[in-house]
This record gives C-alpha cells, sequence and structure tokens, in this order.
C-alpha cells in the first residue's frame, strides 16, 4: 500500500470526528511528515485543496492555537461557482470538447486548451471565473491532462496477417536448413554533437552533463545515420553507421559488410539469404535501386537472395525494432552523442542478458540520391516473385556462379 493509500485510509476513519479547523492542522502535520511534496500527496488523498493545507502548516510554524469552540455548520462558507452559475459547467463541457459537443467553429478548436485560455473563453461569456477553478471543474467533469497514444496504423491491408504468417513459416524453412535469416531496416537518424539526448543515468550528484540549449542542426558535427543487420537465429546484430543519406546503395553496403564480417564465418556452407524488411524507407519494396543493389550482392556473393516485405504501416513488427534497435536506445539513454566514434562505441557495446551482440562501424562512403535506374538495368535482373503477393515476396538469384 503505498502513502497516498494510506493517508486516504486514515483520513476516511477520522474526517467525520474533526472540524474543520482540525481538519486542515492534521493535514498538515502529515503534509509535515512526509517532508518535499508531503502537501500535494495529502491533497490527492484527501481531497482538500492545497491552500487549505498550506494554511494549516502556516498556523503550526506561527503556533497559533487551535479554536475549538467555534466550528462552522456543515456547508457553510462560499458556494461553489457551478452552483452560483449553473450554465457555466455546460459552457466548459463544450469548449473542452467541441467537436462532439459544442461548436466546430469555437476559438478553442486549434488552440492549445490551457485552463488559462478555457477561463478567458468563458470571461468572454460572461462568466466570473479565474483558471485556478476552471482546473477544479475539469476534474468534476471526469478530464485530466492526458498526452497522445500512438496508436493508429493507418487501413489494414486485407492480407496482412497472412503476410505476416508466410514471412514467419519463411524464416522457419531457412533456419531449418541452417540458412541465414536477417532483418533489416534504418534507425531514427541522430544529430552528432554536444545536444540533450532522451533519458538518464547515474552521474555524481549535482554534475550532470552539459549540453546545448538549442539542437539547431547548424550546431551539429552531423548526423548519424544507423542501418542494421539482425542475424534472427544468432542474436547477434552489425550496424553501419552513415554520414551522408540513408539510400538502397546504402543499405546494400550495410548488408555486404555484415556478410564480410559476421555472416560469411557464421553461415560457410551457406546457398541462400532470407531478408526480412519494411516496405518503405531504403529498403522500399518499390525502390529500383534497392533491387538492382540487391542483384549486385547476389552476383558478388553466389547467394541466392529471397526478400520478404512487411505490409505498409506495420513496421513495428520488424524483428530488429525490438530485438536490436531499443537495446541500443537504452544503452545511450542520457548520453550526448558528441562524435561519430561515441555513436559506434556506445553501439558496439550493448549487450542484453539473453546475449545479445553488436558490431558496428562507421561508414564515410558518399551515397547520392536521385540515382535513376533504366528500364535495362531493371530488366536485368534475374528476379522472381513469389506466388503470394509477388510485389513484397521475391528471389534474386545471381547471373553468376561465383561467390
Amino acid at each position: 500500500m503505498d502513502v497516498v493509500e494510506r493517508l486516504r485510509e486514515k483520513y476516511d476513519a477520522l474526517s467525520a470526528g474533526m472540524g474543520e479547523a482540525t481538519r486542515r492542522r492534521w493535514a498538515a502535520v502529515e503534509a509535515r511528515a512526509l517532508g518535499r511534496g508531503g502537501a500535494t500527496r495529502v491533497a490527492k488523498a484527501t481531497g482538500l485543496s492545497l491552500p487549505t493545507i498550506r494554511r494549516g502548516l502556516r498556523e503550526l510554524n506561527g503556533g497559533v492555537p487551535l479554536q475549538t469552540t467555534r466550528q462552522r455548520v456543515s456547508g457553510a462558507g462560499r458556494p461553489s461557482r457551478a452552483r452560483e452559475d449553473p450554465k457555466l459547467l455546460d459552457d466548459l463541457d463544450a469548449l473542452v470538447d467541441p467537436v462532439t459537443r459544442g461548436d466546430p467553429n469555437s476559438p478553442l478548436r486549434w488552440t492549445c486548451k490551457s485552463t488559462v485560455q478555457l477561463a478567458q473563453e468563458l470571461q468572454a461569456r460572461g462568466h466570473a471565473v479565474s483558471h485556478q477553478t476552471v482546473g477544479r471543474l475539469l476534474h468534476q467533469l471526469d478530464f485530466s491532462l492526458q498526452a497522445a497514444r500512438k496508436t493508429h496504423e493507418g487501413a489494414d491491408h486485407p492480407d496482412r496477417d497472412a503476410q505476416f504468417h508466410y514471412i514467419a513459416r519463411k524464416v522457419r524453412q531457412f533456419q531449418r536448413r541452417g540458412q541465414p535469416a536477417i532483418s533489416v531496416d534504418t534507425k531514427k537518424k541522430e544529430l552528432v554533437g554536444p545536444f540533450k539526448n532522451a533519458g538518464r543515468e547515474w552521474q555524481p550528484k549535482g554534475e550532470p552533463e552539459n549540453v546545448n540549449a538549442y539542437d539547431f542542426p547548424s550546431l551539429a558535427e552531423g548526423k548519424a545515420i544507423p542501418y542494421g543487420v539482425y542475424d534472427l537465429a544468432q542474436n547477434e546484430g552489425w550496424v553501419s553507421v552513415g554520414t551522408d543519406h540513408d539510400t538502397p546503395a546504402f543499405a546494400l553496403a550495410a548488408i555486404s559488410q555484415w556478410w564480410a564480417r559476421m555472416g560469411r564465418s557464421t553461415y560457410p556452407a551457406a546457398t541462400e539469404l532470407l531478408i526480412t524488411a519494411d516496405s518503405g524507407g531504403s529498403n522500399s519494396a518499390r525502390a529500383r535501386l534497392w533491387k538492382v543493389s540487391l542483384q549486385r550482392f547476389a552476383d558478388r556473393t553466389g547467394l541466392r537472395v529471397t526478400v520478404c516485405h512487411f505490409p505498409p504501416g506495420t513496421s513495428k513488427w520488424n524483428k530488429i525494432e525490438h530485438r536490436l534497435f531499443c537495446h541500443i536506445t537504452t544503452n545511450w539513454r542520457g548520453r550526448p552523442l558528441v562524435s561519430y566514434q561515441v555513436v559506434v562505441n556506445l553501439i558496439a557495446h550493448t549487450t542484453t542478458s539473453k546475449g545479445l551482440s553488436v558490431r558496428a562501424r562507421l561508414d564515410r562512403r558518399y551515397y547520392p540520391t536521385g540515382v535513376k535506374v533504366s528500364d535495362d538495368d531493371l530488366s536485368a535482373i534475374h528476379i522472381k516473385p513469389a506466388r503470394f503477393h509477388g510485389a513484397w515476396n521475391y528471389t534474386i538469384t545471381p547471373r553468376c556462379g561465383k561467390k
């Protein structure tokens, strides 16, 4: 049982026998015993206002004697603003949610609905109300401060679940045959420099890491573009940290680095490779340069490359997101990414209790955007679409038999 619940139990047991003065003195004693933040927790547990508790604290600190002979009768005191002004709650309710219950042309439809703005609009409608009163009334109407929640993924494709099952079957087939299966994607780009990074880490007390007050790109050394390759069977990852552009050529360069430095030694007898990827970005299912680069990779390595794309709007289901990228983010939380070397080192030292190991390398090569792929180059690709959703699932075979 936490502090607030214990206070609520004590208050419920004692409040019936306490007068107004005794009640605020008791609340003040509890708040003082709790220390910093005590008044807020007592207010939350008892429903007493902070000004009432602070008045009790002033009385305790000033040695004001408790008056026990005179008590205000129940219901006495200033009547609530809502009782004095019957239309107040209806007008406030309409302002807070103008789309469903009020006027869609409300002046607050496209503004931040703060208590100050709501009070000003209510005052313009003839209500004598302060922003503090608006806050209390909002709680009475069952409103609370809330952040937006990411839930919408866009319209579901009719074959969404079927594609998930198809990918899962393919991965199992490759793993049973001892062939490599990888998940690939680009992590969020990061500014390189003394900028604030989300999260906190342990530091000597009173000695936080000092960073720039503003996150202007012009103040950065550059941007880091981490493209990751995650081995679904080995729980190993490779990350190429680019400095130029996130293009299909950069994506295939990262996959080539993984194969040369990790994959080939792990799978010396491999003849095939399965890549699971999102439908957009540098490994887009519709990008011509992605397929041309895949063909060059297949020609160079001799591997038959099968690609399975996740349906549009389902990138969060890509394994690399919650098997590799989330752990990288955790590892560098609260750490300013002051240089490219820091970015690479933090990625390469990411581990988990389940044995994740990661290798990383900086890629300073130039990857121009807007590269055009001719129809002749596209037609030269040895690509075979799968029977099920050939746009999402296809295999590219080498044009020569050499590895």
